[in-house]
């Protein structure tokens, strides 16, 4: 898949977050069903199946709660400032991740691209990492306030 030429976040205004607020979260047996104006004045009407407008449902609801949000495929390819965006990281430490071998990579030329679903997977251990480090940091706070160490 090619990559995007940048990845576009979209937010609500408060006023599109109320309009969408009651339509969730989506009841056992609700269904989703899809219309479209056309801009020739034709209309369509879809009922979606249960994967897609579970999709749709995560995707509101994010909106909703007031997140940015960007939609991309497993198999999208990112550049490195675009990982550096997901994992919230220089672009500069990406590119050290990938020649470390944390994050796979392929060249396109002479450009780097990673798979959306490796910068992810990365994500999670630096999440993992992070929490482990913050409940070590916390344990050595914990020592020294109560027990004097």
């Amino acid at each position: 898949m090619a990559s995007p030429r940048n990845i576009r976040f979209t937010r609500l205004s408060d006023q599109d977050r109320e309009k969408i607020a009651s339509l969730l979260p989506l009841a056992e047996g609700d269904r989703m069903e899809l219309r479209v104006r056309h801009s020739d004045g034709r209309g369509q009407s879809e009922l979606l199946p249960p994967a897609a407008a579970g999709a749709i449902e995560t995707l509101l609801s994010l909106l909703a709660g007031g997140q940015r949000v960007a939609v991309l495929a497993e198999d999208q390819e990112l550049s490195p400032s675009q990982a550096s965006a997901v994992l919230g990281i220089s672009r500069a430490l990406v590119v050290l991740r990938m020649d470390s071998g944390d994050l796979p990579f392929r060249r396109v030329g002479k450009h780097r691209r990673a798979l959306l679903k490796d910068v992810l997977a990365l994500k999670m251990r630096l999440d993992i990492q992070r929490k482990a480090l913050e409940a070590l940091a916390e344990d050595a706070e914990d020592l020294i306030t109560n027990h004097g160490l």
